[in-house]
């Protein structure tokens, strides 16, 4: 592996105490370049700019997946990396469906590490705060022909966040759409890919406009049936039972959160279900008084109680508005786990040592 070293560090350019999500960068990038068949060594480089031509490949038919991951530091100082083999599985999923060259495991796990260990100090301290990792994949040809680029680059840029709603854990808002669809089944809903995104952009926006920061989508055929929200998965809470949408008909994206709650809950005892969820089902409940708690999960938000419900002209208040008592546990037993507080029974975290 390549190290370049920043000769001066951003560090000074971050208010800490008002970190938001995304705003700031740290030192270094990660970088590694696929050409004639094979992915070259990997390197770790000062962050900064990079230059493409106007004709890159993926600027005009989006060949294009990420991933997104965090970093914490500890109760007791250490740096932790949550959940690693799972995104880069997930990572791998998408790379095969939308047609890009597998990332070989081992370079990318200990790139990875490495990246961590060397801006380590970018972590923040605070509850709620972490290291977000951005892996990103793009096509590299340039050409305005259709087609599967041969030339592909890796890069990993990392940021200090704090929460990423503004409500923190504050229940959120949110309008169910019923005009739009986001995907469908056999198109990409179950992999991390650019083009998944950019198709919840207007609707999303339309929402804010109206005051709700995320939407809650339906599926694209007959809108009937519970999808996820914009950036997280959906769960309900209805007479106890925690239930959730399932991943069999490929439009909903496999969250290693929705799948670290899932976990937990079935470690507990609980009783939980994943299957199609029709969305007169959560009105229905709704007014028969059963629909105790909903809330998205993910790995920017981690849990985000959802406080109203806007369906036509129909308002759902969710729990009086304030977070439930489910979503507050797996709330508390996630992060504890993140930052070291609970046991990793579970096998979830990467220890980053200190740089020798």
């Amino acid at each position: 592996m390549k190290i370049e070293k920043a000769e001066t560090s951003r560090r000074g350019m971050i208010d800490y105490s008002k970190l938001g999500f995304g705003k700031y960068f740290s030192d270094h990038m990660l970088i590694m370049d696929y050409e004639q068949g094979q992915w070259k060594e990997p390197r770790i480089m000062p962050y900064q700019a990079m230059a493409i031509e106007p004709a890159n490949i993926t600027l005009h038919y989006g060949q294009c997946v990420f991933e997104g991951q965090k970093a914490f530091r500890g109760i007791d100082g250490k740096i932790r990396l949550f959940r690693l083999d799972s995104h880069y599985k997930r990572l791998v999923n998408s790379s095969k469906r939308m047609f890009i060259p597998v990332t070989p495991e081992k370079e990318y796990k200990d790139s990875i590490v490495k990246l961590i260990s060397i801006d380590r100090e970018f972590i923040p301290d605070e509850w709620g705060t972490s290291l977000y990792l951005r892996p990103f994949i793009i096509g590299m040809d340039n050409t305005l022909g259709l087609k599967v680029s041969d030339k592909y680059r890796l890069m990993v840029i990392t940021s200090p966040v704090a929460s990423y709603y503004e409500e923190g854990l504050n229940p959120i808002r949110i309008h169910v759409n019923t005009e739009y669809s986001r995907v469908v089944k056999g198109g990409l809903g179950e992999v991390k890919a650019a083009a998944n995104y950019a198709a919840s952009l207007y609707a999303t926006q339309m929402a804010k406009q109206k005051g709700f920061p995320q939407v809650l989508w339906l599926d694209g055929k007959e809108h009937k049936y519970v999808d996820e929200v914009g950036t997280m998965n959906i769960m309900f809470v209805i007479d106890g039972k925690l239930i959730t949408p399932s991943l069999e008909d490929g439009t909903i994206l496999p969250g290693i959160t929705r799948d670290s709650v899932l976990k937990i809950a079935r470690d507990w005892g609980w009783d939980v279900e994943e299957r199609r969820i029709l969305f007169d089902e959560i009105r229905d409940s709704y007014k028969r008084g059963l629909l105790q708690e909903v809330f998205g999960t993910g790995t920017a938000a981690i849990i985000s109680p959802v406080g109203e419900l806007h369906y036509k002209d129909e308002i759902m208040i969710i729990n009086n508005g304030e977070i439930g008592e489910k979503s507050q546990i797996l709330y508390d037993t996630i992060t504890g786990i993140q930052y070291g507080k609970l046991e990793d029974k579970f096998g979830w975290l990467t220890v980053i040592e200190d740089e020798e």
